[in-house]
């Protein structure tokens, strides 16, 4: 498979959304993960990172302008032992606590499905890092409305272990800006 370059795929896209990258240091000794989030509305634009015990939430920039917390507000990042979960939403707390009761990251996905944002329908993107035994690897997951419908739920997870040293893949929420969004499609 051909790798491509991160930093080209998202120059290359106007509006990408929120996404994930995970994948292990140039010199392969550090397991990477990166998240990032864009708005278009005010909404979406009033929130920032603020770290939290081992993990990461969101919160709004400016409170008087919050108008929905609901899409918007989130942990992105928890800790749990080993493992890193790192999601655009707060599907977060719905992997931390079904893996805490010894369910599988896909288990705990099935319980959720894409954002109910209509007509965008958000896709949920998640990722899971776990490292033990000096053995690294991860897996990435899309739940996205059937083609724009929302009487359907698409799942995929990729799982990789052992990656390559300065190997990484990439998911986000939409391919490119648009009414409606359209949802991520592939290069993962």
């Amino acid at each position: 498979m051909k790798m491509l370059s991160i930093e080209q795929e998202l120059q290359s896209n106007a509006y990408p959304g929120r996404g994930i990258i995970i994948g292990r240091s140039k010199d392969g000794k550090t397991a990477i993960t990166a998240y990032f989030i864009m708005g278009r509305s005010e909404n979406s634009r009033n929130r920032i990172f603020v770290e939290d015990g081992e993990g990461i939430r969101t919160q709004a920039f400016d409170p008087d302008r919050l108008t929905d917390p609901s899409l918007i507000i989130y942990a992105p990042v928890r800790v749990l032992g080993n493992k890193t979960i790192v999601t655009n939403g707060d599907q977060t707390d719905t992997i931390y606590e079904n893996m805490d009761k010894q369910l599988t990251f896909e288990q705990s996905l099935r319980l959720r499905e894409f954002e109910p944002d209509g007509p965008n329908y958000t896709p949920r993107i998640s990722g899971i890092l776990h490292i033990e035994n000096g053995s690294y690897n991860y897996a990435m997951s899309i739940l996205k409305s059937n083609n724009g419908s929302p009487k359907g739920c698409s799942r995929y997870t990729f799982a990789y272990e052992n990656p390559a040293a300065g190997e990484g893949h990439l998911i986000h929420t939409y391919m490119c800006d648009g009414e409606p969004l359209p949802s991520f499609e592939g290069c993962a």
